[in-house]
């Protein structure tokens, strides 16, 4: 009969919301021998039974009150349901090892044939993997039979191994031979059904449904023996015990798989997708040319992983309510399901996250195509009573072993690669380690960092700018890192990182503190030139940074004039309010704004009046082509005009050469800032930078000059 748990027919149930179904292993040589041997033994021991002359099954009253029993358990069996009838029982497999004790191999495996025979004709279409069970549980019968040989025990009908003969004796060979029936059908039914590199979750819970099956079998077995030998009327009662046996083995298996499972919308959940994942990174390191521990990586197989995230779904719950955001998701998750190729495994990790694994990839390329498939069957209208509404997803892509080498570390790669794909609203993207800010490295140096500011080892350099007059109209402090081991930082490098990662505050107080202290100090040399320090959207954002930016002037004694803001046109993106009152406090305190890389980003001439800058400074990429390029010439000369019209002060970054210092003069540039005039000079060097300009400026050197200023 069909052992009492499948082992390896390790599934996720059917529903109406979801069929996922574990890939399982083609193993037709290991099935096809099973049924050889199983038929070879069979035919074997009847032969010599019949040869011998013996009943193949008892008769009399044992005969029949065993008959009635099974017929009990067949009727149970199809009454529990196909699925859980192949999903593994117990009560079959107490019966069995209690007739293999008590009359011998044959007749156990009578009672097993029966009981396939009769679920398999009242449950149709599944002959085959009938047969095959049946199959396994004769093998496991006959070697429970070996072992009981072992110990010079033959039963037979015509001799049965009744109680009366038993002692404390016995008890090893009633425990060995439970053992090696368990042993046996459950080895070769993982070998016959089980994922291939198995699911650990799965695995863990079959392993605690064996040792239910090991117990129930060691503790009922014995009982129907005695019954059978001095109460055989009395069989049938045990049909009681053995359907509850039945009954919490589901139970186990139903708690197992619902781990397993995403409750709403059925889809497998994240669980699921991480131990499917390293399922199929194992096969595919087994893919390579000398196996999974001597092939190089170049030659395993690929698996791909797309993270997809849908964009704004926040907003359909807040608008619609909670319950029309799950029923949509039960309508993404169908649509994703259909949209998936062939071999490709859909999970939901929570929220409006899911995610789809590619166990065979063939690219990074390859799996993008299919996320951008996928993306785009997404973005299809759907219809939600009555309204049609229409989803933006964004997918990130990773693969195995270009982006990393574990599930965990996958995932986290797509997540990345998604978010990227979010930024820029580009649909899919792939991962890209120059982009990842959270890499180990980066991760690295983002705690050298952090101790490089609570050591002070972090400098300020300042860049001078000049009016075309050659007054110097202030500096801008310039944040650097000399990093003791991998030596200069890039600025953007590392300042990208204090901006995703928190530390960014903590940044801008110690520039802010330090070049405060500096100013200072010039003051107190006589020096009085305004310093200007980049903030970011963060700092304008967070409440309260108007009063501590004022705080810290009281602290340095500095006077507010002394000290201006450069802030970028990113700060209108989030909340132009927000950034406009806190300007505003700025301002009130009689801190000075500027408005840096002007033309890069995405603010109007609305918010840009709105804005309390005095100072506009055109982005060094229009500077560069001024003379070369007549539109961007164009451009330099309209935002000049506009920001005069609007009362501010224009200053032109990055001026190297003398044609580009005398066009901008031409254009009425108030001021320009650039390796022209000084490259970013160490506070000392800046200090002797300024005292030799005195009180006449800065000089464009002799060399440099036209002919008839020369």
């Amino acid at each position: 009969m069909e052992p009492t748990e499948s082992a390896g027919a390790a599934r996720l149930p059917r529903s109406s919301a979801a069929a996922p179904v574990l890939p399982t292993c083609p193993a037709p040589v290991v099935r096809w021998s099973v049924l050889v041997a199983a038929t070879a033994v069979l035919a074997a021991g009847v032969g010599r039974l019949l040869d011998d002359g013996d009943a193949l099954f008892p008769g009399g009253r044992v005969g029949w009150a065993l008959a009635v029993l099974t017929g009990i358990i067949v009727g149970h069996l199809v009454a529990m349901g196909r699925d859980r009838w192949w999903g593994g029982t117990g009560s079959g497999a107490a019966l069995v090892l209690a007739v293999l004790l008590l009359f011998g191999w044959v007749p156990a495996v009578l009672v097993s044939l029966a009981v396939v025979v009769l679920v398999g004709a009242a449950r149709r279409h599944r002959w085959w993997q009938a047969g095959l069970h049946g199959a396994i549980d004769v093998l496991g019968i006959g070697a429970g039979a070996l072992s009981l040989a072992l110990f010079g025990i033959h039963p037979s009908v015509a001799r049965p191994w009744t109680t009366s003969g038993w002692d404390w004796s016995a008890l090893p060979a009633v425990v060995v031979t439970a053992l090696a029936y368990l042993a046996a059908t459950r080895a070769l039914m993982w070998a016959a059904f089980a994922p291939r590199g198995g699911l650990p979750t799965v695995a863990r819970t079959a392993l605690v449904r064996q040792g239910l099956v090991g117990a129930a079998l060691l503790g009922i077995s014995p009982l129907i023996l005695v019954v059978a030998c001095d109460e055989p009327a009395l069989l049938p009662l045990f049909a009681v015990p053995l359907i509850a046996l039945d009954s919490t083995l589901w139970i186990v298996h139903a708690r197992a798989e619902e781990q397993l499972r995403d409750p709403l919308t059925g889809l497998p959940n994240r669980q699921w997708l991480l131990e499917r994942t390293w399922s199929a990174i194992d096969t595919a390191r087994s893919a390579g040319s000398g196996g999974p521990d001597t092939s190089p990586p170049g030659s395993w197989g690929r698996v791909g992983l797309i993270l997809i995230d849908l964009d704004k779904f926040r907003s359909v719950n807040d608008t619609l309510g909670h319950l029309a955001g799950d029923r949509l998701l039960l309508q993404v998750a169908d649509r994703l399901r259909l949209a998936l190729p062939r071999g490709a495994e859909a999970a939901r990790l929570g929220g409006d996250e899911f995610a789809v694994l590619l166990p065979a990839c063939d690219s990074a390329t390859r799996a993008q195509r299919i996320a951008r498939s996928l993306v785009a069957a997404l973005g299809s209208p759907l219809n939600l009573d009555g309204l049609t509404l229409v989803l933006e997803a964004s997918a990130g892509v990773s693969v195995f072993p270009e982006h990393a080498s574990d599930a965990e570390g996958l995932l986290r790669r797509a997540d990345v690669a998604m978010y990227q794909a979010k930024r820029d609203r580009s649909g899919a993207e792939v991962y890209e380690a120059t982009r990842d800010a959270n890499t180990p490295d980066r991760l690295g140096l983002l705690g050298d960092l952090r101790r490089a500011l609570d050591a002070g080892d972090v400098e300020l350099h300042y860049q001078p700018k000049v009016r075309f007059d050659g007054q110097v109209a202030g500096l801008e402090a310039l944040v650097r890192w000399e990093h003791p081991e991998r030596g200069r930082v890039n600025p953007e490098e590392f300042i990208a990182m204090a901006e995703t990662s928190g530390l960014m505050p903590r940044l801008t107080e110690y520039v802010l503190d330090t070049a405060l202290a500096q100013i200072a100090r010039w003051r107190a040399l006589g020096l009085d030139v305004p310093v200007a320090v980049n903030v970011s959207p963060r700092d304008v954002h967070s409440p309260g940074f108007a009063g501590a930016v004022a705080a810290r002037l009281s602290r340095h004694q500095v006077p507010p004039g002394s000290l201006q803001l450069e802030i970028t046109e990113h700060v209108l993106l989030e909340d132009p309010q927000r950034a406009a009152d806190t300007l505003n406090g700025l301002t009130g305190h009689g801190v000075k704004m500027s408005l840096d890389d002007f033309g890069t980003g995405y603010s109007s001439l609305v918010h840009l009046r709105r804005l309390p800058v005095s100072e506009l400074k055109i982005d060094r990429s229009f500077v560069a082509r001024l003379i070369a390029d007549a539109e961007d010439a164009e451009i330099v000369r309209c935002t000049i005009d506009l920001a005069h019209s609007l009362g501010l002060m224009v200053v032109a970054e990055g001026v190297e050469d003398d044609e580009t210092w005398e066009r901008l003069r031409d254009l009425r540039c108030d001021a320009v800032q650039g390796w022209l005039v000084a490259a970013a000079m160490p506070e000392q060097e800046a200090t002797h930078w300024l005292q030799a300009r005195g009180d006449r400026g800065w000089q464009r050197p002799a060399a440099a000059l036209p002919a008839e200023h020369a």
